[in-house]
Parts: C-alpha cells; structure tokens; sequence
C-alpha cells in the first residue's frame, strides 16, 4: 500500500500451490470486508431519511444533493490518505480507526439539529467509507492466494451490497414502527434519526472484530517484524516453504519504488492509454446512475405514486437483488471471465434504463403536479429497475473492482489505481448532487441521460478492455507490458 493508491507493487505474497488453512484466509478477509458493510450501510442509510430532512431543515433540491452528496466529499479524502497512514501504523490500525469514524457519523448525523451538522456527520462518515474503501482490498490482496483472488476480492462488492440492504431494511422496520420516517419513535427522537444512529451497532462490531485478526505479513515485513510475519504466515499457510517466503516478500520491498503520479506518463508525452481504459471503467460505472437507486428510490418511487411504505419495501427489493447478482458475479468471474460480463451487463442496463426513461416520459401528472404511472408503465418501471441493478450487479459493480486490481502493471498498479478511484468517487458526486435538480426538471430526462451512458459503457468495453482472465499480473498492462501476452493458467 502507498500514498498514492490501495495496493502496492505485488498484491499478494501467495503463490499458486499454496496450501494451510482456506477457511483462515477466508475468515479473515470476510472481517476485513467488514468495512465494506459500513461502506455501504453509510452511503445508502440516507435514502430513507431525504423527505424527512428536506421537511424538517427547509432544504432545497439543490440542497438536498449536496447533502446527500457530502459524504463522497469525505470518501474522497479519506481514499487519498488511507494508504500513507496505513504504511505508517498498519492496516489493522486503519480499520480501527474507520471503525471510530462510522460511530461518530452515526452519533452526529442522528442529533444533527441543523443541516450543516448532518453535512459535518456525512463527511465524517464519507472519511470512513473512503478509508474502508482501500483498506479492505489491499488487506485482502496481501493475504489471499492467487487460485482465489478473483473471488476474495469480490468480498469487498459484497460486503457493500449487503451494507445497502441491511440499511434500506433498517429503515424501512424502523419507519413502519413510527409510521412514518418523520414520526417519533423512541426517546423523543424522529425515526429518522434512528436510522443513521443505529450505524453505531456494526461500527463497534467492525472495530472489535479488527483486533481478532492479524496484521499484513507485508507490513510486519517492512517493519522489520519478522518473528509475528513467521507467525502469521504459519498460521495461514503452514511451515512449508516459509523462510523462502519471507524473503520473496523481502525482495519485493527492496525493489519496490515509491509510486508516483510521473509514473502514469509515456516517456514519449501523455498518459498510458491503460490507464485511460481504468479511469473511464470507473467513470461509467457510477455515469449510469446506479446510486441514484440506493440514495434516492424511495423519493423516486413516492414521486410516481407510490406510498412511503410500498417504497420503502421496493427499496429493500432491489437490495435484495443486487446481493444475489453480486452472487453471480463471484461466482462467474474466475470461470466465464471479466470482459464477457461487462458486456452482458451494459447490454442489460442499456434496455432496462431506456425502459425506465420511456416510463418517466410518458407518465401522466394528477391535480397536485406529481407524477403518475398509470396503467402498465408503473408495473414496467419497477421490472425495469431490477433488471437495471441485475445488469449492474452481476458486471459493472464487482468486476471494475476485480479489473483495477490487475489490470495495470507492477510499475504503475498504485498511482493509477489512485487516479481511477478519484474519478469514481468523483462522478459519483456529480450524478448524486445533480439527481434531485435533474428528476425536478423532468425523470425521462434523467434516464435517459443514464441510458446513453450505459450504451457508451458498452461500445468502450468492445472497443478498449482486454480480457485478463487467467494472466498473471506481470502480462498486464497493454503497451507496458508485452503485446498480446499468453494467458497462464492459475492453479486451481
């Protein structure tokens, strides 16, 4: 792990043949994955507080966005710096201290008494996401054996997904319990309010679950702590071949170079076009409003005629879908490979948003302005939308996490992996803080401007991914790396 990106040069210390405990390394990168749980508990728990928040601090659409939006703000930072200080005090270190920030979001943002302290409690918790959001796949990478690194490292999408469900399922059992999100209910609290408190429960699970497992043999390595690296690495591999080990780990901290974002330009002028191909891979994937679902649904759905609880529940659907797909996408990604999927995906995001954009347009408005889906087009939209996140699900959520891991070669894997996660983080802000303005101006719009981008996303994957199913990461990397290398197959 460095300053500039999630991992470092070598993703993992394992070879192939490996053998030891799975069930260890599963268990513990299950517990690193954790993070992703409240990466994703915290980015979608607003959805069904937003109609609350906009009543009770007068806020505007514009304001609505950017408080929804704030978080990516802090996501921002938090992914920046998460890999310096990791280097300094250690993976399991950083995990604690995500674990500290998710708390004190969800103390914050539950009292906020204005909107400005909601904001300050969002960006508190965004630091945690963004922290989360690097830990977790660099920890995993640097302890799971190659045969499986496809697989453990969709961990980390799934841990999101089922963040998402567990927050829409939170809020919706606590807004039937008030009845309704801006009721009381408990100790004179909005139920609201209880949805981003109740955050609190799996941060300390996160932070006391992080003091059972053991640090990155890499780091115990580059601090000179090879006694516990010895130990760690019997623990999960066994005794064979364990001086060897260490010192491959040794030699490949003696040739690591500090990445640097120089590293990303061709000695002949311009940026690497791999690393184009990854920054774009990140951009369409939040360009075709994906998080427009899980941070807004329950407003969607209100908005064409839908009540608060059957919103509520159709919210808590559609998560439900996303983890089975993410399902698929585990199991599918070390067999029919990554290139085939993201087609499949866009393929699938391209028919279901034209769907849902062609519903919004042609919907009808009753007395009030709002507008109404009449007919079959209400039944067609929901179809439309879960066939949306299946697409999603299965393709473009896992699997760029799976490409960006390996795509790039050993020279340059840090700084543009930095490169792609900001230009994620970055589009996501822009579709989240400009929903609420677009859906006011018109719905059919919105999705159709997320239609296109699902059909470019599907033209840049026929035109510019390679397939890396089965390459060993050292053939990575297009003009870097030598053309048209043969795949190596992984043991299995």
């Amino acid at each position: 792990m460095s300053e500039h990106g999630p991992v470092d040069d070598v993703p993992s210390v394992f070879d192939d043949d490996e053998e030891g405990s799975g069930s260890g390394v599963i268990r513990i990168a299950s517990v690193a994955a954790l993070g992703g749980l409240l990466f994703g508990y915290d980015s979608a728990v607003i959805n069904g507080a937003t109609s609350s928040i906009k009543d009770v601090f007068g806020t505007s659409e514009a304001g609505l966005g950017f408080a929804v939006a704030s978080a990516l703000l802090g996501a921002a930072a938090g992914a920046m710096s998460a890999g310096r200080i990791a280097d300094r005090i250690g993976r399991l270190q950083v995990m604690k201290i995500a674990a500290v920030l998710f708390f004190a979001s969800a103390v914050v943002t539950g009292a906020a008494t204005n909107l400005e302290l909601l904001v300050i409690g969002r960006i508190i918790g965004g630091l945690g996401v963004g922290i989360a959001s690097v830990i977790a796949p660099a920890y995993i990478a640097e302890t799971s054996p190659a045969r499986i690194r496809g697989r453990l490292g969709s961990l980390q999408q799934l841990a999101i997904v089922t963040g998402i469900f567990l927050s829409l399922l939170v809020d919706w059992v606590l807004a039937e319990l008030a009845g309704g999100a801006s009721n009381e209910l408990w100790l004179g609290m909005a139920a609201w309010r209880w949805m981003f408190l109740a955050m609190a429960v799996p941060a300390v699970v996160y932070g006391v679950l992080a003091t059972t497992i053991p640090e990155s043999p890499r780091f115990l390595v580059a601090q000179q702590r090879i006694p516990e690296a010895r130990k760690v690495l019997t623990a999960l591999l066994g005794e064979r071949n364990l001086e060897i080990k260490i010192e491959r780990i040794r030699a490949t901290l003696e040739a690591s170079t500090k990445p640097s974002w120089s590293d990303l330009r061709r000695p002949t002028g311009g940026i690497w076009p791999i690393v184009w191909v990854g920054l774009f891979l990140s951009i369409f994937q939040q360009a075709v409003g994906i998080n427009v679902i899980f941070y807004y649904s329950n407003d969607l759905w209100q908005a064409v005629g839908f009540g608060e609880s059957a919103a509520f529940g159709i919210s808590v659907f559609t998560s439900v879908i996303n983890i089975l797909t993410t399902l698929i996408a585990i199991a599918l990604v070390d067999k029919l490979g990554r290139k085939p999927l993201l087609t499949i995906g866009s393929t699938a995001m391209t028919f279901s948003l034209g769907a849902m954009a062609l519903c919004f347009v042609t919907a009808g408005v009753d007395a009030e302005g709002d507008l109404v889906l009449s007919g079959v087009a209400g039944p067609i939209a929901l179809v439309a939308a879960n066939v949306f996140v299946i697409g999603f699900g299965m393709s473009w959520g896992p699997i760029v996490w799976v490409l960006l891991g390996e795509m790039f070669p050993n020279r340059i894997r840090a700084a543009a992996l930095s490169l792609a996660a900001a230009g994620q983080w970055a589009m996501n802000w822009v579709i989240t803080v400009s929903f609420p303005a677009l859906a006011a101006f018109s719905l059919g719009f919105a999705y159709g401007l997320y239609t296109l981008f699902a059909v470019l996303s599907l033209l840049f994957v026929s035109r510019f991914v390679r397939e890396t199913k089965g390459m060993d990461l050292e053939s990575m990397g297009g003009e870097i790396a030598p053309r048209n290398p043969k795949p190596t197959p992984e043991a299995s």
